[in-house]
């Protein structure tokens, strides 16, 4: 990671001479100091994005120093180094809030990739910090969200195409928000004091539909009892959302394209047409062009309803606005909850912004009702997020025959499996938790289970 700031403290003069040469070749800007007690005053002057310290120094050590830049500068990760990986040192750097913890004299081939993701994390956790104010004043397009440049763009299309009375076709995979636009649309218009009527075509089984659309007079059919105004009479003077409009049957197709050429309607049974003042906007996730290709929906339709086409993009084309996203949908769930919750760990955050998204906007909303359930404490941490976003986690190797000594409790099992991973990878936490498949967090509270 270039221009990345290192502070250095060892008392070692000529090991830190090393470092900074060694860390400058991969791109960082690394400031030392052998004093622990001058650190905190150097800090603040070269606005270090990370502090690494050998752990036994004369005065100040490097707990001590890591509990005070803990307390005086949270923002600032540090990485502790000692001479002797074990259990004590690792439990004492984890009270002390260091980030991670590495055996000197360190290797290059571990410690950057640990100053990498550190900066990372401070980065990430300035970000989150950030969102808990920005999602307040984000200026989207109605209840729109998001406030990246494919994001503003649609911002500006919406604005241009609200004021009209043209259809609007809007496309997007499921999930990213197709009648979130509709309603915008119809917010932003010359209709908004109108009804804004939602119907998907899926959803409505095909011998019912054209009655739900169009309505029917009394004695239409055997049931029609009595005469019943359809949603286009509904949405009369306002909007008309047809979702999954690409599951409209063909039979129903030439009936609604005469009710969008002639602005009127025939209800079902009935003699004479009846005016209907409605704005049309459709949505699907189908590709409507191939549908009209294999003359699954036809052509003139497709064109009545695609004068004005508006394509919403996916949640993996906007990845900065996951944790904008995150942070809206955890405020709005936490208060609906009853619950004070401030936000996003870095580490959540972390696991959000690594995750695909196949689900898109809604599958992240969902995700974030979820963790808002399961939260206990005023930031969602990684335990709080769905299993897929956690990551696969490790199964121990057990023997495949025990005998009556191996017949140890699950608890034991796993003390032992965490302690040799962590000898496996010398200690380096990072690397012990993904291989574990847990959190930071969570291998420091194993490990004070484990000391205590």
């Amino acid at each position: 990671m270039t221009s990345a700031r290192v502070l250095l403290v060892d008392d070692d003069a000529e090991l830190c001479r090393l470092v900074q040469a060694r860390l400058a070749q991969q791109g960082f800007h690394v400031t030392w100091t052998t004093s622990a007690d001058e650190c905190l005053g150097v800090l603040t002057a070269t606005e270090a994005e990370v502090v690494v310290t050998d752990l036994d120094m004369a005065g100040m050590n490097g707990l001590e120093l890591c509990e005070r830049i803990a307390a005086a500068r949270p923002d600032v990760p540090v990485v502790v180094l000692t001479a002797f990986g074990s259990l004590d040192a690792a439990v004492g750097a984890i009270r002390a809030r260091a980030y991670d913890f590495l055996t000197k004299p360190p290797d290059m081939k571990a410690l950057v990739p640990v100053l990498e993701r550190a900066v990372e994390h401070a980065r990430l956790r300035a970000e989150v910090t950030r969102l808990r104010t920005a999602v307040a004043e984000d200026r989207g397009f109605g209840t729109l969200v998001g406030m990246s440049p494919v994001m503003q763009q649609l911002y500006d299309v919406l604005a241009q195409v609200a004021p009209s009375d043209a259809s609007v076709l809007v496309t997007g995979e499921s999930g990213t928000g197709k009648e979130l636009v509709a309603r915008a649309l119809h917010k932003g218009g010359r209709r908004a004091g109108g009804p804004f009527i939602a119907v998907n075509c899926a959803a409505v089984p095909e011998a019912l539909l054209e009655s739900e659309l169009f309505g029917h007079v009394r004695g239409a059919f055997t049931d029609a009892r009595g005469a019943r105004k359809g949603l286009f009479l509904q949405a009369h003077g306002g909007t008309l959302f047809l979702d999954e409009i690409g599951e409209l049957p063909l039979t129903l197709q030439p009936k609604l394209l005469r009710a969008l050429q002639e602005r009127a309607i025939r209800p079902l049974g009935a003699d004479a047409e009846i005016p209907c003042d409605v704005r049309v906007i459709s949505a699907t996730n189908a590709n409507l062009e191939a549908d009209v290709r294999d003359k699954r929906f036809r052509e003139d339709l497709y064109f009545r309803l695609n004068v004005i086409h508006v394509e919403l993009p996916p949640l993996r084309n906007r990845r900065t606005d996951v944790l904008l996203l995150a942070q809206h949908f955890l405020q709005t769930a936490a208060t609906h909850a009853g619950k004070s919750i401030r936000g996003l760990s870095a580490d959540a955050a972390e696991q959000l912004l690594g995750y695909r998204w196949p689900g898109n906007v809604r599958e992240l909303q969902n995700c974030m009702e979820r963790a808002v359930a399961f939260a206990r404490y005023e930031d969602i941490l990684v335990d709080d997020l769905p299993e897929k976003l956690r990551g696969r986690r490790a199964v121990p190797v057990l023997p495949s025959r025990p005998d009556q000594a191996d017949l140890s409790s699950l608890g034991d099992i796993e003390q032992r499996h965490i302690l040799y991973v962590l000898d496996a990878v010398q200690w380096n936490r990072s690397r012990a938790a993904e291989i574990l498949g847990i959190d930071r967090k969570t291998l420091y509270r194993k490990l004070a289970q484990i000391e205590r």
